[in-house]
């Protein structure tokens, strides 16, 4: 009896202790998931503006095009002016000066010519002004080429940073998993992620009547999900694994579903709503909970970056974040659930198929 009861003293103790490194790696794997986020969201800026420079070098090439076209007619112009101006000039003017009988002839040759010369100087004018706003237009294109190439570099950059961190994240996660060796630590842990989760949800609801009330200021009207049934866009591109219900491990069950999402990909707001939470949080890593209004809110978990703050107003279809492997996953996707007054319904039922 006395050996089993040290045996069991021993087994909680090792218990024990696997729990408290469990609880140290996941403090690593929170703070390596949090740099990768930082990274994450710089990058996704990067590319936004990378997109826009790209724009505006293509605008300034046809710009260009339509000013080099536009010197060529120009040109063509100027030159068949000057032309005309050879074509007719075959007088003598010492002669039509003093001679009176030629005066007539001498005043109409000498309006044409102010005619032509008038003419020809706003031509020149004309294509001063071209090209001086090739020159321009030039400059800027050089200027924004430059900006384009300093981007591409920077992209590079936070890319490799990225993906170090990454590799880091995983590092810690590996050792995580080592760590939980027992279906009772499994089950154990799987518990007080839901529970925290739970606590996240209740603590949001207590937000959520200063929420509405700046939601109301701001004539934006959260009438809650319920005519919403089946009729929700999904929150994320890829195949949803539609795990609501069952078992996950022990007695603990799926109160969501998975999208196979691929990293950073846009994670979109199923409806309007304002964002009540927005951090990381344990065994769902970096996760956004928004209020719908009348009890319903939903729950997006699993984030490489979180592009909004709570407080934040956000209307169906604009982005929340970018999906990714934050809580310690190995694979890339969304955890994405609905609740009702803290109890979680079925996504698969309020989502479009």
């Amino acid at each position: 009896m006395a050996k089993i009861k040290t045996l069991i003293e021993q087994t909680q103790a090792q218990l024990n202790k696997n729990l408290v490194d469990s609880e140290r790696l996941q403090n690593e794997l929170k703070l390596a998931e949090l740099q990768i986020a930082e990274t994450a969201t710089i990058l996704n800026q990067t590319d936004k503006k990378l997109s826009q420079t790209r724009i505006e070098l293509s605008n300034l090439q046809a710009q260009k095009s339509n000013i080099e076209l536009d010197i060529k007619q120009q040109q063509n112009a100027l030159a068949s002016q000057l032309k005309s101006a050879y074509m007719a000039g075959d007088y003598d003017f010492a002669k039509m000066v003093f001679n009176q009988d030629q005066a007539g002839k001498f005043e109409r040759v000498l309006t044409y010519y102010q005619y032509l010369n008038k003419a020809r100087q706003k031509q020149i004018n004309r294509f001063r002004s071209l090209i001086k706003t090739l020159e321009d237009v030039q400059q800027k294109l050089d200027t924004q080429e430059s900006e384009l190439a300093i981007l591409i570099e920077q992209q590079s950059s936070q890319s490799k940073k990225l993906s170090s961190q990454q590799q880091k994240r995983f590092a810690a996660y590996t050792a995580l998993e080592k760590q939980i060796r027992s279906d009772q630590a499994r089950v154990s842990q799987l518990q007080q992620q839901e529970n925290a989760l739970v606590a996240a949800i209740e603590a949001a609801e207590l937000a959520a009547k200063a929420a509405r009330e700046k939601a109301t200021a701001q004539d934006i009207e959260l009438n809650g999900l319920s005519t919403a049934k089946g009729e929700l866009g999904k929150p994320a591109n890829g195949r949803m694994q539609a795990l609501f219900g069952k078992r996950r491990q022990g007695q603990v069950r799926w109160k969501g579903v998975i999208f196979d999402a691929r990293a950073g990909s846009t994670v979109r707001a199923v409806a309007d709503g304002i964002v009540l939470y927005a951090d990381w949080l344990k065994g769902f890593g970096l996760v956004t909970i928004v209020d719908h209004g009348q009890g319903y809110m939903t729950v997006y978990g699993r984030n490489q970056a979180l592009l909004r703050n709570v407080g934040d107003v956000v209307l169906q279809g604009q982005s929340l974040s970018l999906a990714g492997t934050s809580g310690g996953q190995s694979k890339s996707g969304l955890y994405f659930e609905i609740r009702h007054k803290g109890k979680a319904l079925n996504p698969s039922q309020w989502l479009q198929n």
